[in-house]
C-alpha cells in the first residue's frame, strides 16, 4: 500500500492577474472535497522581474485521521517535486521550467499571451523575447501541456483571467474533483459569480478539448471579409505578380499604407516592391524564397507610414480607440469615460504638415521659430473625448488629403527613393549584405525626437556604407552597426562603433 503524499500545485501570476484569488480558490476547493490545505506566496522583488509565486499543498484527510497527526507541509515548490504548474503568462511559465518546476510528471497549463517586461519594452530595437522556444520546451518538459491565450478568454468572457485558469486546472483532470465542486467554489466567494462562472467555463473547455494555441497560429488568424471595391484591384495586383512567400507580408504592407493614405499610396507601394522583386529574381532570389522582396514588403510599409502629426491625429481619433478604453475599463453604456491626451507640438512638427514652401520658411528663420514656439506654448492636455478637444484632431486628421503637399512629405519620399536605389544597387553584388540594407530601415521609428534621433543614426550608417563593403565580412560588420544604434537613445555607442571602423581603415592603409 503506498504511502499517501500531498498534491502540490505552484502557480505564477503577475499584479493584477489575481493569483492570490486562484490560490484562495483552490485552497476552499481542497478544504471541501477531504483535503488538509496550505497555501504561502512569495512576491517578486519588482515590477515585471518576477511574477508572485502561490504554492498549495493538498493533503488527503483520511491518512491524517487514522494516525491522529497533522502533515507537515512545505513552505516552497521544490525543483523536480511539482505536480502541477499553472502560469498566468507565456514567460512566466518559461521561468517555471529554469526553476526545475516542470518534469515529466508535472501538468503544466499556461496562457500564451504576453505582459512585455520592462526590459522588453525599454529596447531601441524590437527587444521581446521569442516564444516559440518556450512553447516547444514546454511539450517536451511536461507530461501534459495545456495552452491558449486565456487572457483573450477572459476578455471575450468579461471575466477575469484567474477564473479561466481555474477553469482549465478543472478541465485538465490533474485533481480528481467533479466540475460541481469548482463551481460552488466560485459561487460561495459572493464576488462577481456570473462573470467567473463564465470565465470558468471558457477554460473548462479549452483545457478539456487540450486545446494549443501558438503565438505564432495565434498571429496569422485574419478575419475573412470582401475588400473594398477600391481595393480589390490592388489585391488582385498583388496575387497575381507576386511569388506566395511574399504574399503575407505584402498584404499587411498594403492595408497598412492604404489606411495610412490612399489606394493610390498603395499602387505606389506596390510599384516599388515591383522593382525590387525584379532585382530579387536576377540576383536569384527564387532560391532564397524572395528574402529581398520580403523585407522590403514589411520595411517600405513602415517607412511610408511615417507618423506624422496628421497620422498621429487620425488614430487618436478613431472610433475603435474610444471603444477599446471603454472595454478595458469595462464601462456599462450609461457610464462617462473621459480620455485626456498630452500634446507638445514642436515648430518641426507643425511644419510637417505645412506646405513644402512655407515650411522651409518657417524652418529657414530663426525669428519665425520662435513666434511659432512661443504660440505653442509648453503643451496641453487635450480632451478627446470633448468636442473642444476632439474637433481639433478630428480636424487636422482630415488633412491627410493634402499629405502629398507637406513639407514631411516631401523630405520622406526623397529619404525612401535614396534608401531603395541603395538597395537595388548592393542586390546586384551582395544578396545578403542588400538584405541587411533594407533592415536598417527598423532605426527608423516614432515621431518628434525618437524620430531625429533615428534618422540621424541611420544617416550615419549609410554614409559609412562603402567602408562597411569593403571589409572582410561586411554583413556582420553592417550587423553590428545596427545593433550598437540601438544600444543607447544618445548614439555613443554607434560612433565609437564607426570611429572603431574608420581607424581600422586607416590603419589598414
Amino acid at each position: 500500500m503506498s504511502e499517501a503524499r500531498a498534491i502540490k500545485i505552484a502557480m505564477t501570476a503577475l499584479g493584477g492577474q489575481g493569483g492570490g484569488v486562484l490560490a484562495s480558490w483552490i485552497v476552499r476547493l481542497g478544504e471541501n472535497n477531504g483535503y488538509v490545505a496550505q497555501s504561502t506566496s512569495v512576491p517578486g522583488v519588482a515590477q515585471r522581474t518576477g511574477a508572485t509565486v502561490y504554492y498549495v499543498e493538498l493533503f488527503p484527510q483520511g491518512p491524517v485521521q487514522e494516525k491522529g497527526k497533522a502533515p507537515v507541509l512545505a513552505l516552497m515548490p521544490a525543483p523536480g517535486d511539482v505536480d502541477i504548474v499553472v502560469s498566468a503568462e507565456l514567460m512566466e511559465a518559461g521561468r517555471a521550467m529554469m526553476r526545475g518546476f516542470v518534469t515529466s510528471k508535472t501538468t503544466l497549463i499556461t496562457s500564451t499571451h504576453r505582459d512585455y517586461a520592462i526590459d522588453e519594452k525599454i529596447k531601441m530595437g524590437d527587444g521581446r523575447q521569442a516564444a516559440d522556444s518556450i512553447l516547444e520546451a514546454a511539450q517536451k518538459a511536461a507530461s501534459r501541456f495545456i495552452a491558449a491565450d486565456m487572457a483573450q478568454a477572459a476578455e471575450e468572457a468579461g471575466a477575469v483571467i484567474s477564473s479561466v485558469m481555474f477553469g482549465a486546472l478543472a478541465g485538465s483532470g490533474a485533481l480528481a474533483i467533479d466540475r460541481a465542486s469548482f463551481e460552488d467554489v466560485i459561487r460561495a466567494s459572493g464576488r462577481a459569480v456570473e462573470s467567473n462562472l463564465r470565465g470558468f467555463a471558457r477554460g473548462f473547455d479549452i483545457a478539456h478539448s487540450n486545446k494549443l494555441e501558438t503565438v505564432a497560429k495565434a498571429a496569422d488568424k485574419n478575419i475573412a471579409s470582401a475588400p473594398s471595391p477600391h481595393v480589390a484591384p490592388l489585391l488582385d495586383r498583388l496575387h497575381n505578380n507576386f511569388p506566395a512567400s511574399v504574399y503575407y507580408w505584402a498584404r499587411e504592407g498594403l492595408k497598412r499604407v492604404v489606411d495610412y493614405q490612399d489606394v493610390q499610396y498603395g499602387d505606389a507601394y506596390l510599384d516599388r516592391l515591383a522593382h525590387m522583386l525584379a532585382a530579387d529574381t536576377d540576383a536569384g532570389g527564387a532560391r532564397k524564397d524572395y528574402k529581398l522582396t520580403q523585407a522590403l514588403a514589411k520595411h517600405l510599409a513602415l517607412w511610408m507610414s511615417y507618423e506624422d502629426s496628421i497620422r498621429v491625429a487620425d488614430l487618436k481619433t478613431r472610433g475603435s480607440r474610444f471603444e477599446r478604453f471603454r472595454d478595458d475599463v469595462r464601462a456599462d453604456d450609461g457610464q462617462i469615460v473621459d480620455v485626456y491626451e498630452y500634446m507638445h507640438p514642436r515648430v518641426e512638427e507643425v511644419c510637417d504638415v505645412l506646405p513644402n514652401g512655407l515650411a522651409r520658411m518657417v524652418l529657414g528663420s530663426n525669428m519665425l521659430k520662435k513666434i511659432m514656439g512661443a504660440v505653442l506654448g509648453e503643451g496641453r492636455r487635450i480632451p478627446t473625448t470633448k468636442v473642444r478637444g476632439f474637433l481639433p484632431l478630428y480636424f487636422l486628421s482630415s488633412l491627410r488629403s493634402m499629405r502629398r503637399t507637406t513639407y514631411r512629405f516631401k523630405v520622406e519620399e526623397k529619404r525612401i527613393e535614396d534608401w531603395l536605389s541603395v538597395c537595388l544597387a548592393a542586390s546586384k553584388k551582395n544578396y545578403t549584405f542588400a538584405l541587411e540594407i533594407i533592415k536598417l530601415q527598423r532605426l527608423i521609428k516614432g515621431y518628434g525626437d525618437t524620430h531625429e534621433r533615428g534618422i540621424g543614426n541611420f544617416n550615419q550608417i549609410i554614409a559609412v556604407l562603402g567602408v562597411v563593403e569593403s571589409q572582410m565580412d561586411p554583413v556582420m560588420t553592417l550587423k553590428s552597426l545596427s545593433e550598437a544604434a540601438l544600444k543607447d537613445e544618445e548614439g555613443a555607442a554607434l560612433r565609437a562603433a564607426i570611429d572603431q571602423l574608420n581607424q581600422a581603415i586607416i590603419v589598414a592603409a
